[in-house]
């Protein structure tokens, strides 16, 4: 899916810092390609970009309008087709990941028409899909699990896949979300995907390769939410990872969305999701912690990952503010133990 860049990222009138995560995701990972954030004036939360509107994205060499919005249930509230025809006016293409599909609104399909612009629905899964099979696969992969939806697990995927690329390991991402395929151009929208084709969706998006090089596969869910624990099952069993590394947001009072459910310890869901993986991968191991401590000083964060660390045994990190160093370190000692050396020069 090729969608026109640059790109002006919608927050409209959010007030869900933790749904803004696509549009705060292209502007991490793909800022060169972003000249400004919308928001309303109720809206409290800022990307760091120009604040402009639609009109003044379009004057400023914006082509696509980015309703980077994950809000519960995928549906459209009213204020975003508001301003998504307003952006449409402007000549803007828009582009969005929610389950409602920017087709079936038939306002915005009559805009788009007329003003000769494109809508882009991201949450598109292939039309044919296989069922898993669960063979034995040749390669490399990584995937990356939770304690709960939206805690950095496509962040960490990214963050590895830079640091085995610096070290001059052939890396590549395979996108599993809305925001993950806005960032890579392309991957499978898993949460879009019939139950019964999970599996084979990932077993088709990470297949067998020969080169020696890795696939980092984004996760999604957690086998410990009751709504999404599906997909994860799925996606464990389709991956079928040579390693994990767990992803947490140490300061989650509850499961995403459901106050009633207590987040699980980090080694309980370590040892759940290992039990999982091996159903398609007996030699899966654990090869890090990835902490999201955005919201922590550097020194708790320093002293939560380092806590971490001696509590599981594992080398943990906040992937994006100190790097994915010592958790690549292990993947790789452990993998050149475990086979022949596997590190090549990365084509440029």
């Amino acid at each position: 899916m090729t969608i026109p860049a640059p790109y002006l990222l919608y927050l409209g009138h959010s007030d869900d810092e933790i749904g803004l995560k696509t549009s705060r995701g292209l502007a991490a990972f793909r800022s060169e390609d972003c000249v400004g954030e919308w928001r309303h004036d109720d809206c409290p939360f800022t990307l760091g970009l120009p604040r402009m509107d639609a009109a003044a994205a379009r004057a400023a060499g914006a082509r696509t309008l980015v309703l980077g919005i994950a809000n519960p249930g995928g549906r459209f509230p009213d204020w975003m087709i508001g301003d998504a025809l307003s952006a449409i006016r402007a000549g803007l293409n828009i582009a969005c990941g929610l389950h409602q599909r920017l087709r079936d609104v038939p306002v915005l399909v009559a805009a788009a028409a007329e003003a000769g612009v494109t809508l882009f629905d991201v949450r598109d899964a292939p039309e044919t899909l296989p069922v898993g099979n669960g063979r034995r696969r040749t390669g490399n992969r990584l995937l990356t699990v939770g304690t709960d939806c939206s805690v950095g697990k496509m962040y960490a995927t990214l963050c590895l896949r830079d640091a085995l690329r610096a070290r001059g390991v052939v890396a590549d991402f395979r996108a599993t979300g809305q925001t993950g395929i806005l960032i890579a151009g392309k991957g499978v929208p898993l949460d879009a995907v019939v139950a019964d084709f999970i599996a084979g969706a990932i077993e088709t998006l990470a297949p067998a390769r020969t080169d020696q090089g890795w696939d980092l596969i984004e996760g999604q869910g957690s086998l410990f939410h009751p709504a999404f624990a599906g997909v994860s099952t799925g996606l464990l069993h389709g991956a079928q990872p040579t390693a994990l590394v767990i992803c947490h947001d140490p300061l989650r009072p509850h499961m995403r969305g459901l106050p009633h459910f207590p987040m699980p310890g980090l080694a309980e869901c370590l040892d759940a999701n290992l039990r999982v993986a091996r159903l398609t991968s007996p030699d899966v191991r654990a090869v890090g912690v990835a902490l999201n401590t955005v919201k922590l000083d550097e020194a708790a964060a320093q002293r939560l990952c380092s806590e971490t660390e001696d509590a599981l045994g594992l080398p943990c990190t906040d992937p994006y503010r100190f790097g994915a160093e010592a958790i690549v370190d292990l993947l790789l000692e452990t993998s050149c133990a475990a086979s022949s050396p596997f590190v090549t020069t990365l084509s440029r």
